[in-house]
């Protein structure tokens, strides 16, 4: 299976493109870092009057994930339009009219690589995203401070975070790592 990608041929509607300042901001840490509380709050801030999209990105397949899931449906509720996809994150995106927040990149890496996507179209795919004139917030998963994993598959996914979190770094105005609920400015 591969993406299509075809956001050189795709026109943004005026509308669109009236009321963004094409920032880019990156929240970035590990698990229960506060990165997804931090970057809600920075959105909020940067989305003044409008209610921006939250970009969800997490599928459920088990009930602890499901209880994930549901901790933030209800901490953005009321906050946020809010929109589900897990794999078409540029054609998700192209939906969107007012600042949006990718919760999170790390999940939708996750899903591409469970439906074995390969690995040139999904940083082709991020490297549209990221040209996409829109504000944007990313949320993501740091997961390349521990010791190298003992099998194929979890290799791979920390290799094409990592590719992913060089991506992001490149095209964000500020990039923020997270620890215990804390940020620091790194760009």
């Amino acid at each position: 299976m591969s993406l299509a990608i075809l956001h050189k041929a795709r026109q943004i509607p005026q509308d669109f493109q009236s009321h963004i300042l094409n920032m880019k901001t990156l929240f970035i840490g590990g698990v229960k870092s506060g990165k997804s509380r931090l970057a809600e709050a920075h959105i909020l801030e940067q989305a003044g009057a409008n209610k921006p999209c939250y970009l969800a990105t997490t599928e459920f397949f088990d009930e602890e994930m499901q209880a994930r899931i549901d901790v933030h449906r209800q901490r953005r509720q009321g906050f946020f339009i809010t929109l589900e996809e897990p794999v078409k994150l540029f054609d998700a995106l192209e939906q969107c009219r007012s600042p949006v927040l990718i919760e999170c990149i790390s999940m939708w890496l996750n899903n591409l690589l469970y439906y074995q996507i390969p690995e040139t179209d999904i940083l082709q795919e991020l490297e549209a995203v990221m040209e996409l004139p829109c504000d944007m917030v990313l949320v993501h998963n740091e997961v390349g401070l521990g010791v190298i994993a003992d099998n194929p598959l979890a290799r791979q996914f920390v290799d094409l975070s990592g590719k992913a979190a060089q991506i992001m770094g490149k095209h964000c105005d500020e990039v923020y790592f997270c620890s215990a609920g804390l940020k620091m400015r790194m760009k």
